[in-house]
């Protein structure tokens, strides 16, 4: 065994033990699900961008960077504005808001928030979070099986089967609290990957006489696109539409429920300004960095290397190349961590809606708490394992993680994203200018992303967030409230 393979394996034991470990501190819903609501900021910091940059950016992001080039530094500034917009505008407020309603969840807040007898905002908010997290966490898997391959060269349903395993057992063993802190770990490891790599690459060819633009010039004769042009060579309206595209990855960061779960997590609404600054502090250089991983993995290995080998495993395959055995190893298993700290917090959010939403609440079942947490273990085995069917789909079909990631982004944000904006900043905001913005991100996302054309004319992730939002105002302009909410 080398000596990245150890490194590797022994990391993935630690992650284990932490599961182990922390079992024993999880006594209640609240200590499953929030960690008794006792996170420190800069915990709470790490662990918020450990799950919201998944093996999508580690992985999918530097593959994009490959195949379209200096186009998609918009999906760069896109998503740290929507990292910084989130903090701004969701995070304080809403970890006061689900204190004073004793909410455990984003669907059992809003439920609360609008006193919603009929229980229809809860249910539509637990479907909506199970269906697209089970999507989303098939990317995890499927990312996991990539790594694994280009590690230890084994088959990647072998890879996707061992990565699946391990990311449900610590996630069903330890909870939040051991997902938080692992988070923390492997938030340092993912940024030292994002910031060290790239920097190693350019000091490494700074002697080559490689031009970037000449490469991005030769790789846009192989994959089609104008790579050396921040709009792919298009013009007019088209530019425009491939600029908004790239920018509507930030939308979606309002109504992520694995990542808002954070804010309502930390121990004091106190403690927001300091891991506000932790955050953004961490994603700039970190979501630039993703980027130029890609840049430096082209000029690297040259474009037409990329046409044999998938672009997703530039990362782990610049890191071997380029990296002492040992920080290879390191780094690589930042790659992992990415995936895996998104995967445990959605597999989490997902069985907190199941259980808690649809089980203890909506069905009104007077369950004990040590009975509720052992009902959302199940929950995890079995979402787990239809997450891994998907998964293996994806694999066997050739589908990349970069579309199934979009995929579940748009849902989720475009459902929770203008429905917790308006809830926490506009007072006229109804019960049933909710429950449109839900089914209205829901509907726009399934049906967007299914018909060609309209994907063609923009993308899910900013149609389904427009219209969600022009909803809830509309239909709360006209059907307001008849009784005061739950103030």
């Amino acid at each position: 065994m080398d000596l990245i393979s150890l490194i590797f394996i022994s990391y993935l034991c630690f992650l284990m033990g932490v599961g182990f470990l922390t079992f024993r501190y999880n006594n209640t819903q609240e200590d499953y699900f929030l960690a008794g609501r006792k996170l420190g900021p800069w915990v709470t910091a790490f662990s918020e961008r450990a799950s919201g940059e998944s093996a999508w950016l580690l992985l999918a992001l530097p593959g994009a960077a490959i195949t379209i080039g200096m186009g998609e530094l918009w999906s760069v500034i896109g998503i740290i504005t929507g990292i910084t917009c989130s903090w701004y505008l969701i995070a304080e407020k809403l970890r006061e808001q689900t204190e004073k309603y004793n909410a455990l969840t984003v669907p059992e807040y809003l439920h609360r928030r609008f006193n919603d007898e009929s229980n229809i905002i809860r249910l539509f908010s637990a479907l909506i979070i199970a269906f697209f997290f089970l999507f989303y966490v098939s990317a995890q898997f499927h990312a996991s099986g990539k790594v694994l391959q280009s590690l230890f060269k084994i088959d990647p349903i072998a890879g996707i089967s061992i990565g699946a395993s391990i990311i449900i057992i610590y996630t069903l063993m330890g909870g939040f609290l051991a997902v938080a802190w692992t988070d923390l770990i492997q938030g340092i490891l993912m940024i030292g990957t994002l910031v060290i790599l790239p920097l190693v690459g350019f000091v490494e060819l700074s002697n080559s006489g490689q031009s970037m633009m000449d490469i991005l010039y030769s790789a846009g004769s192989i994959f089609g696109n104008n790579n050396q042009s921040l709009v792919s060579g298009k013009i007019g309206i088209e530019a425009i539409i491939l600029v908004l595209g790239g920018l509507s990855w930030g939308l979606g960061y309002l109504g992520q429920p694995h990542l808002v779960i954070r804010y309502m997590a930390i121990r004091s609404p106190a403690d927001i300004k300091l891991a506000r600054k932790i955050a953004i502090a961490w994603a700039v250089p970190g979501i630039f960095g993703a980027f130029f991983v890609g840049i430096v993995a082209l000029m690297h290995f040259g474009p037409a290397f990329f046409q044999q080998i998938d672009p997703e495993q530039a990362m782990p395959l610049l890191a071997s190349e380029l990296l002492h055995p040992i920080i290879a190893g390191l780094f690589i298993s930042g790659a992992v961590a990415a995936m895996m700290s998104t995967a445990d917090s959605q597999l989490l959010v997902s069985t907190s809606a199941v259980t808690e939403d649809f089980f203890h609440q909506f069905l009104k079942k007077d369950l004990s708490d040590k009975i509720l947490v052992k009902l959302s273990r199940f929950m995890i085995i079995f979402l787990g394992l239809i997450a891994y069917c998907i998964a293996f789909y994806s694999q066997v079909k050739g589908r990349n993680i970069f579309g199934v990631v979009s995929y579940a982004w748009s849902g989720l944000g475009s459902a929770f994203g203008p429905v917790l904006v308006m809830t926490l900043w506009w007072d006229k905001t109804s019960r049933k200018g909710v429950i449109s913005g839900l089914v209205t991100g829901f509907l726009t996302t399934v049906i967007w992303a299914n018909i060609p054309i309209l994907k063609s004319v923009m993308t899910e992730r900013l149609s389904s967030f427009v219209f969600a939002f022009i909803a809830v105002y509309i239909v709360s302009i006209f059907y307001p409230d008849e009784v005061k909410r739950s103030d």
